[in-house]
């Protein structure tokens, strides 16, 4: 009786709390930054900046509300989404979980992309994906991760050589994160590019 005891003591031991789990995701994610050489700024010193990101630094900012960590790449051309605007975009991405290192990503095809709907009402954003990858693998559902940097980048179509489309890299903790991450409190890193399917400039 006394060893079944300690055995189910041992087991009880072995059980990974949800408080574990996310000890364990802070930790990735601080050896992610400190592999990646990151320097992370808060948002005062991102705003204070214009609200951009420097890249010779290779600066992220923390986003306290969220726990999410950003770099604009290329704040992107045309506007910023509108109160009460809806508009299809187009969306590339390279996708990695920093707990298994699985990779996924559609941003090396120029035929193979994602589209995001997206509707703004106030300050609240909401979108649903409506074709490819994230889709297939991950529903529907955006995650709240990705609708970040629209707060702060441009999305519209290039017109000219010297215009660009939004590009961001974000590292996501599991609860801004999609069906996955949340499951398995994971944290995931991504590399996007935003642009409008319509250009209606």
């Amino acid at each position: 009786m006394a060893l079944c005891c300690l055995t189910a003591l041992v087991a009880c031991d072995d059980t990974e709390t949800y408080g574990d789990k996310k000890d364990k995701e802070r930790s990735m994610i601080r050896e992610f930054i400190a592999k990646n050489k990151i320097n992370v700024i808060d948002e005062p010193q991102f705003h204070q900046q214009g609200d951009i990101t420097n890249l010779e630094r290779n600066e992220y900012v923390y986003l306290t509300n969220t726990g999410v960590y950003m770099q604009i790449v290329r704040k992107g051309c045309g506007t910023k989404l509108q109160d009460g605007e809806n508009c299809d975009l187009l969306m590339r991405f390279y996708e990695l979980c920093l707990a298994d290192s699985t990779i996924r990503y559609n941003d090396t095809d120029s035929y193979n992309l994602d589209i995001m709907n997206v509707r703004k009402s106030g300050s609240t954003l909401y979108a649903s994906f409506t074709l490819g990858i994230m889709l297939s693998v991950y529903g529907e559902s955006v995650p709240a991760g990705l609708l970040v940097p629209f707060n702060y980048i441009c999305v519209g179509r290039p017109r000219t050589t010297d215009e660009e489309i939004a590009k961001v890299r974000l590292i996501v903790p599991h609860s801004q994160g999609h069906s996955v991450a949340t499951s398995y409190v994971y944290p995931y890193y991504y590399e996007i590019t935003f642009q409008r399917k319509i250009d209606n400039r």
